[in-house]
Parts: structure tokens; C-alpha cells; sequence
């Protein structure tokens, strides 16, 4: 996959691309159905398949002091994106120059004269241009006119559910409830991080930790998970069975939100290297314990109940989203 972060003077492969218009955070169930029918329209006119996002985020722009939010960080999404099997990703900034374009502006300026595209696909909801005025129905007018096709997702749901959405996800790992929100993304939500030298209270305790800081990534409920754990670096993540402590570490006077994984029959060195942690199952929210001892033996329950928890799983696996089938 090509990343390219303008629309001026893009390379002539990269032009007449069926494009898939959105910001994609979490890459979910919805967004892959959104992506695959780009993908079915691309293989139809021997044409690119590329996505057209936007970083930072708009709610980032528009509301800077809110918390962290981000289900996947522009380094983790461009990689479920690629796994996608997308040709080129466009990725423009969002700043104040783009919120002041006119609707028509983004067609004509960025669409057509910057990325000539071949037809264009979008979510059911999505809104563009200045004041969110344009949507699905003005594209196609618009698309008449240039033309380029149009077409517009419905809702993905399950069943009788709510429709797929990253707000969803959020409020799903919100209320602690990582099962659900892997049902919705189509696989466990992950922590990404490089993992950082602490107190080694862990080992001193007899559980060793994996400390990693939670970064850009949104605040899911506080507590404990069983979790799964992979190098980044390597091409076939080996998937590590554990526990995980996700909070500020009352019992011994913490402050920072981070996350402590121990991961289970494991000894080797992951000092630096960048690691994927998948939140499994809920165990139980963070607490502060009467010392270190009575902490130690609460991590001994909690590790059984990981164990437990983790053999029993059937849901989900982490991982990448499932690859779309291209010529």
C-alpha cells in the first residue's frame, strides 16, 4: 500500500482509484463492508482501491481537550488498512484550510482535479465539506456532473443489533465488555506500545509486567483482562496468553493510566520492542489493596481466572482484518 499525504500532482498509478471516502477509526465490521464493496467496484474497473482519510481526526481538531479517543492511532489504522488489500491510501490534514471548504470545493478541488477518481464509495451517514453540509445524495449529484459514480453503504449490523460504529466500540470497552466489542470490529480491540522499564514491582512480587502506556489510544474501563500478547515485529505474531492490569496502580500510589501485562509461562526480554496486547475478558475493575501482600495474592486468583477465561475462549482472534481478494 502507497501512502501519499497530498492531492496535488498525484502520481498518474495513483489516479482513476475507486476510492472509499471516511475516517475509518477502528476499521470495524462496518468499515470493512464500506472498504469490500469499494473493492468489488475496483476489481469491476480494473481500477485502484484507495481510502481517503483525514488526520488528525476532526474531533481532535474541533475538540482538543477532550480525552483520548482514538480507537486506532494513524499508525495502527494504516495497517488494517493495508491488510485490506488497499492500493493507495490518501491521507489528507485536517486542519483549518479543509473545514472551510465548500462541499462543491472538496468535489471539484480534491476529487476530481486532484485525485480523478473513478467512482467513489461512503457510508450510509458520512458528511463532508464545510459545516458537514455535504452527504451521500450531493456526491451523486456531483458525481453526475464530473463524472464519477457513487455509492452509498447501508448500516451493518447483526441481526436485530445496533448498527457497527466506532462509538459503539467505545462504549462498549467503556463498560467493560471487550467481547462485544470485538463481535463488532471483528476482532479484540489491542493495545499497542513500546513496552517501558518500570518499578520492577512485578517481578519482585513473582508476576513480572510488561509496561506499556496507553498512549493515544481511548481509556476502555479500568481494571483487570485476560488478554493476549504479540511482538510487533515479527511477520506471524506468536499470540502469548495473560493477565493484564489496565489502571493507575492504587495500592502502591500510581498516577498514570498505564498497562501491566504479565504474560503467562513466558521469561524472554521485551524490553523496547513494540508491543500488541488484545483485550480478551473483563476480570474485575481496579482496586487498592491493604499492602503488598494481599496484591500478590490477588494476582495469583486473577491469573487463574485468565487462564480459565482463555482456554474457553471461542470468540474473535487478534489479528489483522480479513484480506480482500484482489486480481
Amino acid at each position: 500500500m502507497r501512502l501519499i499525504r497530498h492531492f496535488q500532482d498525484v502520481p498518474p498509478e495513483g489516479r482513476g482509484a475507486v476510492v472509499a471516502l471516511g475516517n475509518f477509526d477502528g476499521v470495524h465490521l462496518g468499515h470493512q463492508v464500506v472498504i469490500q464493496q469499494a473493492a468489488e467496484i475496483a476489481r469491476s474497473k480494473n481500477a485502484p482501491l484507495a481510502i481517503l482519510t483525514f488526520e488528525p481526526h476532526p474531533r481532535s481538531f474541533f475538540r482538543p481537550q477532550d480525552p483520548h479517543f482514538r480507537l486506532t492511532p494513524f499508525r495502527i489504522k494504516t495497517r488494517h488498512l493495508q491488510a485490506l488489500g488497499v492500493d493507495f491510501l490518501f491521507e489528507l490534514t485536517f486542519d483549518a484550510e479543509m473545514v472551510a471548504r465548500s462541499a462543491e470545493n472538496f468535489v471539484t478541488e480534491i476529487l476530481v482535479e486532484g485525485l480523478h477518481i473513478a467512482h467513489v464509495v461512503v457510508g450510509y451517514d458520512f458528511c463532508f465539506g464545510k459545516g458537514r453540509s455535504g452527504n451521500a445524495a450531493m456526491l451523486t449529484e456531483y458525481g453526475g456532473r464530473h463524472g464519477f459514480g457513487v455509492t452509498s453503504v447501508a448500516a451493518a449490523k447483526a441481526g436485530d443489533g445496533p448498527a457497527y460504529s466506532s462509538t459503539l466500540v467505545r462504549e462498549q470497552l467503556q463498560a467493560g465488555d471487550p467481547r462485544s466489542a470485538a463481535a463488532t470490529l471483528g476482532r479484540p480491540w489491542e493495545i499497542e506500545g513500546r513496552v517501558e522499564h518500570g518499578d520492577a514491582r512485578g517481578r519482585l512480587l513473582g508476576f513480572p509486567t510488561a509496561n506499556v502506556a496507553l498512549g493515544d489510544f481511548m481509556e476502555p474501563k479500568l481494571g483487570v483482562y485476560a488478554v493476549m500478547a504479540a511482538d510487533d515485529s515479527e511477520e506471524h505474531p506468536h499470540w502469548i496468553h495473560g493477565v493484564a492490569n489496565l489502571g493507575r496502580r492504587p495500592t502502591v500510589g500510581g498516577t498514570r493510566v498505564q498497562l501491566e501485562v504479565h504474560l503467562f509461562d513466558f521469561a524472554a526480554d521485551l524490553y523496547g520492542k513494540h508491543l500488541r496486547v488484545a483485550l480478551i475478558d473483563f476480570i474485575r475493575p481496579e482496586m487498592k489493596f491493604n499492602g503488598l501482600d494481599a496484591l500478590k495474592t490477588q494476582i495469583a486468583v486473577d491469573s487463574l481466572e485468565a487462564r480459565r477465561l482463555l482456554k474457553d475462549y471461542h470468540g474473535p482472534q487478534p489479528g489483522l482484518p480479513g484480506h480482500t481478494q484482489r486480481p
